[in-house]
């Protein structure tokens, strides 16, 4: 096992207890210095149990047999690993892409192949440098007594678009394909299994509790709302000007 290193994500300092280099090179953006939170350790039988769900998803989806390093099924240890503890710190992982304009979080979630990097896209080119990308995979949120904070994380998606950035969460965003461009606010009743659906849900007892403490907590300050689209511009503007109506 390699010298132990530090990162910070969500405001929690981490130790990382790794087995190759190439974990820490992951992490490189957000290295940190100080006290840890807490401690990861990650050991062969963590490896192994990444590559066999690897493997159980591909057969559950059909999909031919795929060749992954042990540095990759790390990244994915580590990470679940976090996700597992993060519940403690008011801290949750969810499955989306979180674009920020003007300083605030748009998180778009829904099933795989539905578009959500393409529509966070779509926001880049409307809004220019007034936006920035959060993180387009598998940012984590802090839920807090005024809202909700949405973090960047390493784990960004196949493109590795996001930033070492916190921003506040303003509104979360149901994404479905349309022909037609079209948003309305959803009650949190309505929103609340499919949000559990992108959800990390902690195997831990007390963990998975408090994070579905957390998602209620979330409904309570940040509007969810349904949006469906086709990927032309305009729909950016369709779903900025719904979550932004008084």
């Amino acid at each position: 096992m390699m010298e132990p290193f530090t990162i910070r994500l969500a405001g929690k300092t981490i130790e990382v207890h790794a087995l190759f280099p190439k974990t820490k090179i992951f992490c490189s953006e957000y290295l940190a210095d100080g006290v840890a939170d807490f401690s990861v350790y990650i050991t062969p039988e963590d490896i192994a149990f990444e590559y066999e769900r690897a493997m159980k998803q591909e057969s559950k989806e059909s999909k031919e047999p795929q060749q992954y390093s042990d540095t990759y099924l790390e990244t994915l240890a580590l990470y679940r690993k976090i996700a597992e503890k993060l519940p403690e710190y008011n801290t949750f992982l969810i499955h989306g892409s979180c674009i920020s304009v003007d300083g605030e979080g748009y998180l778009f979630t829904a099933t795989s192949g539905t578009g959500k990097s393409t529509h966070t896209r779509l926001w880049r080119e409307f809004f220019g440098d007034r936006a920035k990308m959060v993180n387009d995979d598998k940012p984590l949120i802090t839920v807090n007594e005024n809202g909700a904070v949405i973090h960047g994380t390493p784990w960004n998606g196949k493109h590795h678009l996001g930033e070492n950035i916190s921003v506040p969460l303003k509104a979360i965003c149901v994404l479905n394909r349309g022909t037609e461009n079209s948003i309305e606010k959803m009650d949190f009743t309505d929103a609340f299994p499919i949000l559990l659906g992108q959800t990390y849900r902690p195997k831990d007892a007390k963990s998975l509790a408090k994070t579905l403490d957390l998602l209620d907590r979330l409904g309570k300050n940040t509007d969810v709302f349904s949006l469906f689209c086709n990927m032309e511009k305009q729909a950016a503007s369709v779903a900025y000007n719904g979550m932004n109506k008084k």
